[in-house]
């Protein structure tokens, strides 16, 4: 079975240097990456082929959910490529506290593309070494990887416009 993909674009009004400064520099990270309410912890930032971003998102009622990102490449400022997947503190894989049935590990591929000084980035995640019940899992969640995404990419928005 082909594994199910999920993609997003959006389009800011910023640079693409800027945008990609934002998924690569703590300062901008820690102001916008995560669900809309949450609260970002990060312990290692390392943007770098073989490098990883280690982090909790805290939740208003005080829940934590772990995640790591291994980095495979990194294309200044047009592409990042990275497996992602649910850990506990110590950065040891583990499972979405909330959907169990996901898969284990996901693909991410982010491309910016310049246009008329504006920037597209599209988001492309796709199972990783998921099982069938797995990737059926993942195309179940979409509506709520949409809903999640597109709230977090707000916040990267009003980063950007304070940033430019």
């Amino acid at each position: 079975m082909q594994a199910e993909t999920f993609t997003l674009e959006r389009t800011f009004n910023a640079p693409r240097e800027l945008v990609y400064k934002a998924w690569t520099n703590l300062e901008h990270l820690a102001q916008w990456w995560g669900p809309k309410g949450f609260e970002l912890q990060v312990k290692k930032l390392d943007p770098q082929p073989g490098g990883i971003f280690h982090y909790a998102v805290i939740s208003p009622a005080g829940d934590e959910i772990w995640a790591k990102f291994i980095f495979r490449e990194l294309v200044p400022p047009e592409r990042l490529v990275f497996i992602s997947f649910f850990s506990d503190a110590s950065g040891n894989m583990g499972s979405h506290p909330w959907a169990p049935g996901l898969p284990k590990e996901f693909l991410n591929v982010i491309t910016l593309a310049e246009e008329a000084g504006k920037t597209r980035l599209t988001i492309t995640i796709t199972p990783y070494n998921a099982t069938a019940a797995q990737s059926d899992s993942f195309a179940e969640s979409r509506p709520s990887m949409q809903a999640g995404f597109n709230g977090t990419f707000d916040k990267l928005d009003d980063l950007l416009i304070k940033l430019t």
